[in-house]
């Protein structure tokens, strides 16, 4: 996935999230099924920036951006620990 793609799938992640929190605001949303999805949302929208990061660190460093992977959520998500 280049950065214009990831780029691409972090707008569509933001609009979803934002969709689902004026939905959830206005009831129109089961509680417990909202946040569900708006953790979902946040486990790949943080695997997406650190995607993105990734590539740049190696454009940087002169290496292939392609080989970036998509890291596990428990790793994107528990790094501060």
């Amino acid at each position: 996935m280049d950065e214009k793609a990831i780029l691409h799938r972090i707008s569509e992640f933001i609009e979803e999230e934002h969709a689902l929190r004026d939905a959830h605001e206005r009831a129109e949303t089961d509680g417990d099924e909202a946040r569900q999805r708006l953790r979902q949302l946040e486990v790949a929208l943080d695997q997406c920036w650190d995607l993105l990061r990734q590539r740049r660190a190696r454009i940087e460093a002169g290496q292939n951006p392609d080989e970036a992977r998509v890291r596990p959520a428990s790793q994107v998500e528990d790094y501060r620990q």
